[in-house]
């Protein structure tokens, strides 16, 4: 833990240094010859390039030539890079800011950290970049095509305090979408269910046979005049299953307007297509804050859209 402590890299374009252990032996005469082979979808040809461009570090900030030999024990420290990454053309908006947190509304299509095909394009990077803050981190996720609500920590020290808050189920959060409106459907309601990987890639199955580990209360809001028969919905879950708002609207034959996956899985969408946003926003979060025991209620500022 000291170790990882040791060495605070700066931001390049809002994005902190990446880092990875080095065992204390191996078949690499290079530090090269390890990445390539530790890290094979960067090929051999870009982490030499990156090395160049004095991208890769050691453990005491020094810079790793592409001639560097092999040192294991400690670690190494690199700057993630796209050859292209498209904008995303949506701004993200800080609701609340003080010593311990930061709560950020976040709009479709923007992932909260990087990962695949997205590093300076999320919300992470452009709050460490706007605010110069290099040890934010989040306290909890929600998904790329949702918006709304998401908090981070500002100090390494806080973080798990408030990540427990979202183990430990002791935030409560509403969410909003629109979805199909159903006569039939008797809300208010709890959907319980057990949900699991499903073998199509990306998705979740249910079952409601089985112990229950997904739980979500489901009220209706309002009936929409959009020429189409939707309606808002509040949904309250309870757990934390991935897409277990989408999959327990979908087995009510109410599927989020704007879903990509549920109940049918569409072709990836272009990353520059924002036609479409899914209509789930994450609304509001509340909870009585761990460290200074005082409530905490924080709302999304945004509006979902009955446009389809």
């Amino acid at each position: 833990m000291t170790r990882a402590r040791s060495l605070v890299l700066p931001l390049r374009d809002g994005v902190g240094a990446s880092a990875v252990a080095l065992p204390q032996s191996g078949p690499w005469p290079l530090m090269l010859d390890f990445l390539d082979q530790r890290m094979p979808a960067v090929t051999r040809a870009v982490w030499r390039a990156r090395m160049d461009k004095a991208s890769v570090f050691g453990e005491q900030g020094q810079v790793l030539p592409a001639d560097a030999a092999y040192q294991g024990g400690g670690r190494i420290f690199y700057y993630r890079e796209l050859a292209a990454e498209s904008p995303i053309p949506f701004t993200e908006t800080i609701v609340f800011q003080d010593d311990r947190l930061l709560v950020a509304d976040k709009p479709h299509f923007l992932p909260v950290t990087p990962g695949g095909r997205f590093v300076q394009e999320t919300l992470l990077a452009r709050l460490k970049q706007r605010c110069g803050l290099v040890d934010l981190s989040p306290a909890h996720r929600i998904d790329r095509e949702t918006a709304g609500l998401v908090m981070f920590t500002l100090r390494p020290q806080d973080r798990g305090a408030y990540q427990n808050l979202f183990r430990d189920r002791q935030v409560s959060k509403v969410y909003e979408a629109i979805a199909p409106y159903r006569p039939d459907v008797q809300l208010p309601l709890t959907r319980r269910s057990r949900m699991q990987e499903s073998a199509a890639a990306f998705m979740q199955s249910e079952e409601v046979a089985g112990e229950c580990n997904a739980e979500t209360r489901i009220e209706l809001l309002e009936r929409l005049s959009s020429g189409v028969d939707l309606a808002r919905y509040a949904l309250h879950p309870s757990t934390g299953q991935r897409h277990q708002l989408r999959v327990h609207m979908n087995a009510l034959g109410l599927p989020i307007v704007g879903d990509s996956i549920y109940p049918d899985l569409l072709p990836q969408q272009d990353a520059a297509d924002f036609s479409r946003p899914l209509q789930l926003l994450a609304k509001t979060l509340s909870f009585v804050d761990p460290l200074s025991g005082q409530p905490r209620h924080f709302e999304s500022s945004l509006r979902l859209s009955s446009r389809v």
